[in-house]
């Protein structure tokens, strides 16, 4: 059976959302046509609100309503801290943790010479400017531990030695609830490295 053109519309321009295939565009376009019509203008209006109000946030590059983003604008965090992220949703995920009161820095991504994401595409020249006689005393490396992740570490390391900042990286090993018998060698390796005594 054929579909209206505006439902297809409408599964189309869906399954360009990540992660979203064909079943669960059908599911959220039946959604959308089977709730009132107020509730999808408010969710119209809300997207396209987005679109027109954030942007980034002059220091730390995260998502942004103002001038600078809230994080930025909390006198209270730690100043002597910058945790350096890939992505705005990286932050999201630590804030949730509830563990870390610092500052931020969002790259725009993670070096990827095969995807042609080199240092220039990144805020990295951005990140360096904020290191120097800024008073910091830790910068956090916090991207992810997969390859593109390591090597922005590594080369941000590398990067931030000279001006004598203490650099740390986030820890990686089995997580909470994990099996040893399904942990990948990389994984394990690194528990094991980054043991600590049990008390």
């Amino acid at each position: 059976m054929a579909q209206s053109p505006l439902i297809q519309r409408l599964l189309d321009e869906l399954e360009r959302l990540p992660g979203i295939g064909p079943k669960s565009a059908q599911r959220i376009a039946y959604w959308l046509l089977n709730t009132d019509e107020n509730q999808a203008r408010r969710l119209a209006e809300s997207i396209v609100e987005v679109k027109q109000n954030i942007h980034f946030c002059r220091n730390c590059f995260n998502y942004a309503q103002a001038d600078v983003c809230p994080i930025c604008a909390d006198a209270s965090r730690d100043q002597t801290a910058i945790a350096v992220v890939a992505e705005p949703r990286d932050i999201v995920a630590i804030e949730r943790t509830g563990s870390y009161h610092g500052l931020y820095h969002v790259l725009g991504g993670a070096l990827s010479p095969m995807d042609g994401i080199g240092p220039e595409q990144l805020t990295i020249t951005e990140l360096m400017g904020r290191l120097v006689d800024s008073g910091l005393q830790e910068v956090i490396l916090a991207t992810s531990p997969n390859v593109e992740g390591e090597t922005t570490a590594v080369y941000l390391a590398r990067m931030i030695a000279p001006l004598g900042i203490r650099t740390t990286r986030l820890a990686s090993g089995l997580p909470v609830g994990g099996d040893l018998e399904f942990a990948d060698e990389v994984t394990l390796g690194r528990a094991f490295d980054d043991r600590h005594e049990f008390s």
